[in-house]
């Protein structure tokens, strides 16, 4: 399994699968044929199919700066590895190819290419979290003690970092207002529901609470802001939601917020190596149900759960989210993204709780049900996959 560095990654939205990925792909390239004449980038499948929407056109001539360039799009072509394919092209003064690129936007702003091995950059030897928690009850430890094992002390000034980048997401998100960019002309609603929060009492102003972070940072990644991937840009709200909403309400301080940012994402790396974080692989189940359970895990542990409760906590994330498609509307990720993230978040406070009551045993473990998100996900129709091909997105007809 990689380092969870891969899962908490900080870029601009919209998304880390079609403006992270891509941009990165395009500066590997730029580097292969820096004297280049021109350049021809071919998107594929998912990527092609909501590349307008998500911004994968601008921030790809944004990453050639200024250089001839040509973009083509076949959506209906799906190339066997990812359905996120891209193939880059150099071309001389006489316009013959010098060299050529295939790459693949994996999720989470992760490229890979036709060489590349999942053991190249494996950081962890467990291959399932059973293993993990087979190693914690043998030797005293608990998960984040885990990643730091094996990551190194290093990781903690990394996920300071990212926590930084994840609370200004929030600030920023609570404080802007106006409409959100694309066809849609989607208002903003987080600084509204964050002033009706005041105005509330008990549970009912915690939860307006909880939604107005995370509809803060999704709004923000929809407007291209600075967000972390967690484990997406898509669901990047879910987990910076919970972690404010706990840190202000307990008091909690930076290093148990560190520590459950590696919990969460030890969970969310494990999703990534045996099923995908990608919603044009397995649908919105592999970002939003990911982020639920990686939101999930977090908080029960700095409610002071078991190992056992944390992993059913992050299980309980996956399971009530099997078979969530990405179906959006107008290829951007607004509708029904930003709603997801306030949902997902309410629901990982529901799996702490739930987790809390019980003693850890349950019947369908993490690794079980990441393997049902896989297979269902391999079952989805593309239509259902970041194609803007099907569900909400083909209901409501939209126009530039």
């Amino acid at each position: 399994m990689e380092s969870i560095r891969e899962i908490f990654r900080t870029g601009h939205g919209p998304s880390s699968s079609h403006t992270m990925g891509p941009r990165s792909a395009a500066e590997a390239f730029l580097e292969k044929a820096p004297a280049a004449a021109s350049f021809q980038v071919t998107l594929f499948g998912s990527l092609a199919a909501t590349g307008k929407g998500h911004l994968t056109e601008e921030t790809l001539r944004e990453a050639f700066r200024g250089r001839r360039l040509e973009i083509a799009f076949r959506p209906d072509t799906f190339l066997p590895r990812h359905p996120n394919a891209m193939t880059f092209s150099a071309r001389d003064a006489a316009g013959g190819e010098t060299a050529s690129w295939t790459a693949y936007s994996v999720g989470g702003g992760k490229v890979i290419d036709d060489g590349y091995s999942p053991d190249a950059g494996r950081v962890y030897p467990f291959a399932a979290m059973d293993a993990v928690l087979a190693h914690c009850e043998k030797n005293g430890r608990q998960l984040w003690e885990v990643v730091e094992e094996h990551e190194g002390a290093g990781i903690r000034d990394y996920l300071r970092d990212a926590w930084q980048v994840m609370r200004d997401a929030v600030r920023r998100g609570k404080a802007n207002e106006g409409v959100l960019p694309g066809a849609l002309k989607l208002p903003r609603k987080a600084r509204s529901y964050c002033l009706k929060a005041r105005s509330f009492a008990g549970s009912l102003k915690r939860r307006s609470r909880l939604f107005a972070y995370a509809l803060a940072v999704a709004e923000e990644n929809a407007a291209g802001g600075l967000i972390v991937t967690a484990p997406t840009c898509g669901s990047a709200g879910v987990v910076p939601a919970v972690l404010t909403l706990l840190a202000k309400d307990r008091h909690l301080t930076e290093a148990d917020i560190v520590k459950s940012l590696e919990t969460a994402g030890l969970f969310g790396a494990m999703a990534k190596a045996n099923a995908s974080i990608s919603g044009a692989e397995v649908g919105c189940q592999g970002e939003i149900g990911v982020a639920c359970a990686m939101a999930g895990a977090a908080a029960a542990q700095l409610s002071g759960a078991t190992v056992a409760q944390i992993e059913y906590a992050a299980e309980m994330g996956i399971e009530h989210h099997l078979g969530l498609t990405c179906d959006p509307v107008a290829g951007l990720v607004q509708i029904p993204c930003i709603e997801r993230n306030a949902f997902a978040a309410a629901r990982a406070l529901d799996h702490r709780a739930f987790a809390l009551l019980s003693d850890g045993r349950h019947r369908i473990s993490f690794d079980e049900v990441v393997e049902v998100m896989r297979m269902t996900g391999r079952d989805l129709s593309w239509r259902y996959k970041e194609t803007a091909r099907g569900g909400l997105a083909v209901v409501e007809k939209t126009s530039e």
